[in-house]
């Protein structure tokens, strides 16, 4: 039976003095084919984790898998992997189709297959009328296509990614998003893409690992992460969400009644909790619905609160309010027929909201387990 893993990391680490461990045991599994990223605030350990795999680092501890393959020890050179730069490092002395040529010369291709293959990779990433073009004279995107174009032209098994747009404007990088994700659709290449952006990871990652402190939190889809998070952290870190202390008061089934300063609701967890254990509550901003008035069908779980502020945010406004026991709360409320009312709010203004049964998660408190409030 075939291993579907391409990559597996087991128990690495890697410690440069006694005082900076960069990464701390951790054991990862990538499916062939798959396009993973390594998501987490910087210093977290993931750029050390993709050097780790592409052969720059070597571990203190653990081994490294490639194909079923021991290759801990195996040079760059040895690996069947590539990696894009995060400032592309394409050479200025040649240009656009030598370039990307440049590592099937380095493994002896044969020039009459380099040729063909270079004109292929190059009708991939949409720039063949560039060929002959000086690298600089492209623009941003067009030289972060010819580094890709460069990285997958040896067909490497996986194509390592670091921070790969984070040079590029805000517009451009939606688009090369876009790109990224066509490019490895279409080839079948294993991407493993280091970011430290969650809307780029969430758009276009089949997976994701969020990392912390050197470890990994949670490895799991997109919708799995936004929907289910494991840890206060990843709640904090995926989206925006109100990370807020509260108390278990009761529970029923798989629902435990929680109390958060003056505000009361019903939130899931992933396991038990006791009545009168402290936990960490997060609440998106999105799942907090205004009310007209109170609702007696949702007491207790409807609050009065007092407008901090309003933001406009597109297609929705942020609300940040006070409630007694709580500094701030942050809603997203959607413009729908209510925007033109909820825009007129202003600080000061008295609002009742309401928490659904369920939307909220409770935690187990930790003492330093989440990056903060929205």
């Amino acid at each position: 039976m075939t291993n579907p893993n391409v990559v597996s990391l087991k128990g690495i680490s890697k410690r440069y003095t006694q005082s900076i461990l960069s990464v701390d045991d951790i054991d990862l599994d990538i499916a062939s084919g798959e396009f993973i990223s390594l998501l987490g605030p910087s210093g977290c350990g993931k750029t050390t984790t993709l050097r780790l795999i592409a052969g720059f680092e070597g571990p203190t501890a653990g081994q490294i898998f490639i194909d079923g393959k021991d290759l801990t020890a195996a040079p760059p050179y040895g690996r069947p992997v590539n990696t894009v730069f995060q400032d592309y490092a394409l050479f200025p002395h040649l240009n656009v189709s030598d370039n990307v040529g440049f590592g099937l010369s380095l493994a002896g291709v044969a020039s009459s297959e380099a040729r063909t293959r270079i004109r292929d990779m190059l009708e991939l990433v949409g720039l063949a009328d560039k060929a002959k073009a000086r690298v600089q004279d492209l623009s941003g995107g067009q030289q972060q296509r010819i580094a890709m174009a460069r990285a997958l032209v040896c067909r490497p098994r996986v194509l390592l990614l670091d921070e790969p747009l984070s040079a590029l404007d805000a517009h451009l990088r939606q688009h090369m998003q876009v790109e990224l994700k066509r490019l490895q659709a279409q080839l079948g290449t294993t991407f493993v893409m280091v970011t430290h952006d969650q809307t780029e990871a969430l758009s276009i990652s089949d997976r994701i690992a969020v990392m912390r402190n050197g470890r990994i939190e949670q490895v799991a889809g997109p919708a799995q992460l936004y929907d289910q998070p494991a840890t206060p952290f990843v709640a904090g870190f995926i989206g925006a969400s109100n990370l807020l202390p509260g108390q278990v008061v009761s529970h029923d089934n798989s629902l435990f009644s929680v109390k958060v300063g003056a505000m009361h609701m019903m939130a899931r967890s992933d396991r038990p909790l006791r009545i009168g254990e402290h936990v960490t509550v997060s609440l998106r901003p999105e799942d907090l619905r205004i009310q007209a008035q109170a609702d007696p069908a949702l007491a207790p779980f409807t609050t009065q609160a007092t407008v901090l502020q309003t933001l406009f945010h597109g297609r929705s406004l942020r609300i940040q309010v006070s409630v007694p026991g709580v500094d701030s709360l942050t809603l997203d409320l959607p413009r729908d027929g209510n925007a033109q009312h909820h825009a007129a709010l202003r600080p000061g203004d008295g609002i009742c909201f309401s928490v659904a049964p369920g939307v909220a998660r409770a935690f187990a408190a930790t003492p330093t387990s989440a990056p903060g409030a929205p």
